[in-house]
């Protein structure tokens, strides 16, 4: 893998994390840097899903499969902020 192809997976799982960080209801209180680990999982599992299910190479944009990141996405951030909302919580 290239440097390019490093940054352009950093830069696409950024945006997949905020849009998956957007559409979870609620305050989410996850740093940036995971957000962006999240996005980059999120964007790498959702291809695998989509190849997996036969819609992945389409010509133009691959909607499925960009609808398929930002809800793995969003799953991602909500169990990883309820998970860390609920370990502020039983600390006081």
């Amino acid at each position: 893998m290239t440097i390019t192809g490093i940054i352009t997976a950093l830069i696409v799982g950024l945006i997949i994390g905020a849009l998956g960080r957007l559409v979870v209801p609620g305050r989410q209180n996850i740093p940036l840097w995971l957000t962006l680990v999240i996005g980059v999982a999120a964007a790498l599992l959702g291809t695998v899903v989509a190849r997996a299910l036969g819609f992945a190479d389409t010509s133009g944009w691959d909607w499925r499969e960009l609808a398929t990141q930002i809800v793995l996405a969003a799953v991602g951030v909500a169990l990883v902020s309820g998970f860390a909302g609920r370990r502020s919580v039983s600390r006081y």
